[in-house]
């Protein structure tokens, strides 16, 4: 069974395998990364390490029982008890989901171990998976996204209010 793990130095490997096998897969309905985000990895890694030690982030990795990435899942720009969400999973585990039910989890230890009350997530329009993903886990549609939030594209910010949340919650 998969496993919700906050993101470690020693995840490294199998995050940049993950982001490399998956690379065209998510360049299909977001940004791509660039051949920079690659050629500096270790460098961008260990700047995420700091980000999450310095609590302005907190980010987590779905580990397969391999131990392989079968997702990132990011809260980010921490403040004032609010977070943007961030998220992908490999292509052979999308639409089974995962997505949806590693969201739920990620809601519930937003609020109870980074004591969040809210969650934003972008979304592009022609991101489909992605809206279904975030009103299945409670999210509702707040307004249009600025398109240098999504790499250019249109889109929009989904929200969720933690108060109350709890393992059950949708």
């Amino acid at each position: 069974m998969p496993e919700l793990k906050q993101l470690h130095a020693g995840h490294a490997p199998a995050v940049l395998a993950f982001e490399l096998a998956n690379r065209a897969y998510f360049a299909a309905s977001i940004s791509d990364r660039g051949d920079d985000f690659f050629d500096q990895f270790t460098d961008r890694y260990n700047a995420l390490l700091a980000e999450q030690e310095a609590g302005v982030c907190a980010f987590y990795v779905l580990i397969a029982e391999d131990g392989s990435v079968l997702g990132r899942f990011n809260l980010v720009d921490i403040e004032d008890r609010i977070a943007n969400l961030g998220y992908r999973v490999a292509q052979h585990v999308a639409g089974r989901g995962v997505a949806t039910a590693t969201v739920r989890e990620l809601c519930r230890l937003a609020a109870s171990r980074h004591g969040l009350c809210t969650l934003r997530a972008a979304t592009a329009h022609k991101n489909a998976p992605s809206q279904k993903v975030l009103t299945k886990a409670g999210f509702v549609l707040v307004g249009p996204a600025d398109p240098a939030d999504l790499g250019g594209k249109p889109g929009s910010w989904y929200q969720r209010d933690l108060a109350g949340w709890s393992a059950i919650s949708p």
